[in-house]
């Protein structure tokens, strides 16, 4: 079964971003922003609380600390340095997940970090490690290297969970556009819906109409969409 995930809890302070109470019911995973790059203690706190009440699965959403650049800068961080990022953020997340008797199920890392990860072979493995002392899955980008990271996640034993994205455009490699270009996002639905049967069906079209076979567990919607709550309630009715 093909799951739906979001990215959530991305509101901080007085900021107020996405409609995560109207999206939590309509999907089956979270990834819950861990302070670093969005979020704050009480928006994780409300967050869990929201999926723990709807039975939504629980995600780490970690990124590097970038509050200002949302996450989506890269950051010259050492292996060391992202692995204990990544274990400091799950650990405020799963504090909260432990009063409201919950937990954390997977990790996905966030902007950046997702991006770099996808591209850094030792970034890869710090998070690996991280994953690895948490006995937690991580969430990778689906593409052509599938194989290659499964092979490498083996010998630190982490199980991957395989998404993909509705929303956004991808390579003739298989891999995201960057957000630089205009075609990056998508934002027309009846597009999104029809790149939702692709993945049904394993695979997806490049910007270039290449095809490109994809291992699907789990498709992403971003909350930050302007027409997210539209989007997410076509979606869940097509799966």
């Amino acid at each position: 079964m093909i799951k739906l995930n979001a990215d959530l809890g991305e509101s901080f302070g007085v900021y107020k971003l996405g409609v995560d109470e109207k999206i939590m019911p309509l999907i089956d995973m979270a990834n819950i922003a861990c302070g670093f790059h969005a979020g704050d203690a009480n928006v994780m706190e409300k967050t869990v609380k929201l999926a723990k009440e709807n039975n939504v699965e629980i995600g780490a959403h970690p990124g590097y600390p970038d509050l200002l650049g949302f996450g989506r800068r890269s950051l010259n961080c050492s292996p060391k340095e992202i692995e204990n990022y990544v274990l400091y953020q799950v650990g405020a997340l799963n504090s909260f997940c432990t009063k409201h008797q919950s937990k954390v199920s997977y990790i996905k890392p966030h902007g950046a970090l997702y991006n770099d990860m996808m591209k850094n072979k030792e970034i890869f493995e710090a998070i690996l490690t991280a994953s690895s002392i948490l006995n937690l899955p991580l969430m990778i980008l689906s593409s052509s290297k599938n194989e290659e990271y499964e092979n490498i996640a083996k010998k630190y034993k982490v199980k991957l969970i395989f998404e993909v994205f509705a929303d956004r455009n991808y390579t003739n490699d298989g891999f995201l556009v960057s957000r630089k270009k205009k075609n990056a996002v998508i934002e027309n639905k009846n597009e999104i819906l029809k790149r939702v049967e692709m993945f049904k069906n394993g695979y997806i079209l490049s910007e270039n109409s290449k095809v490109i076979k994809l291992k699907v567990d789990s498709i992403c919607v971003h909350g930050d969409n302007k027409k997210a709550l539209e989007i997410v309630k076509s979606i869940k009715e097509v799966l």
